[in-house]
């Protein structure tokens, strides 16, 4: 039997956070579970230890540098080590830039970036002494190219994918075994577009094509068990914005200048029946978990199962070039 890894993922109680927890215990590791809620913790570590791993649940703010320390060594209490870490965690905002809050864009940027920072430092401390680990920063093809709607989360993951490339650069410098990569994701059915704040008129959803958040995990594990590649694109969607942006920037921005908006917004669904979908406080789950006392347990897929995906071709490829 392999050998039982201990991994800790980042933004565990849904989405694509709650599909990678299930696939690492899927392989039989002992896996730490991050997330700010209480019903989606509690859910996903039932699932890990029905698929054959051994669950840890760490209610933390990710935002929180000390927290994360915190969480890190509760881990390492707990499981003796960490041989993955998995930083997954954000949260967003979907408005014009200037109807967002100064408060609201910190608030994102805090978790969104810096919980990935300071997901690492935890991390680091704990590998660094061993000389072994990997970190895996979970990204977009949003991290290259930005969106309308979303400036606070595209220029949190513009900023993950320069500090991860720094960070991997100083680990090489020091010869390392240490290490770090990043996975390049989609647009994925979770249920983010249920509860992130949204000052749309109409019920926000993902750029189509879509992809179910099990294609997401999959690469995550991969790129886990191989961090010495440097990035893993997943989705041919992800591969032809990143070419088209580096070939032809300024007609992509005329491009989702005229798309962006209606491309993200379901048509038809106007702002009453959105309402009807929205957090009970109207600030979706920047402040407070959407599984917290007033919420529930979201899992791991969004309202798109009908649309979205299963499989990628490109994923595969990826995973598989060597062939």
């Amino acid at each position: 039997m392999a050998r039982r890894r201990a991994v800790v993922v980042t933004g565990a109680s849904g989405g694509v956070g709650r599909a990678t927890a299930r696939a690492f215990a899927a392989r039989g590791d002992r896996v730490a579970l991050l997330a700010r809620g209480r019903d989606g913790l509690a859910a996903a570590a039932d699932e890990v230890t029905q698929a054959g791993g051994e669950a840890l649940v760490v209610s933390v703010d990710i935002a929180d540098a000390k927290a994360v320390e915190d969480a890190a060594q509760r881990v390492v209490d707990a499981f003796g080590k960490i041989d993955i870490w998995v930083n997954n965690a954000f949260a967003g905002v979907y408005a014009p830039f200037t109807e967002i809050t100064p408060d609201e864009f910190r608030r994102v940027t805090e978790v969104t970036y810096l919980g990935y920072v300071f997901g690492t430092r935890a991390a680091l401390r704990h590998m660094l002494p061993r000389d072994r680990g990997a970190i895996v920063q979970v990204g977009s093809a949003l991290a290259y190219r930005g969106i309308p709607l979303q400036s606070a989360y595209c220029g949190a993951k513009h900023a993950i994918q320069g500090f991860n490339e720094s960070v991997r650069c100083e680990l090489l410098h020091e010869g390392s075994r240490v290490r770090t990569t990043m996975v390049q994701l989609p647009a994925v059915n979770t249920p983010q577009f249920d509860w992130v704040l949204s000052r749309m008129p109409s019920r926000v959803r993902p750029v189509a094509p879509i992809y179910q958040p099990e294609v997401a995990a999959r690469a995550i594990v991969h790129a886990a068990a191989h961090p010495r590649r440097r990035e893993y694109w997943v989705g041919g969607s992800t591969v032809a914005t990143l070419v088209a942006n580096a070939v032809a920037p300024g007609l992509l921005d005329r491009y989702l200048a005229r798309t962006g908006f209606d491309a993200q917004q379901e048509a038809g669904r106007e702002r009453e029946e959105a309402a009807r979908y929205a957090r009970y406080d109207g600030h979706g789950n920047l402040w407070t978990p959407a599984d917290g006392p007033h919420g529930h347990d979201y899992g791991a897929h969004g309202r798109f199962d009908g649309e979205s995906l299963p499989s990628s071709s490109q994923e595969w490829v990826s995973r598989n070039r060597g062939r």
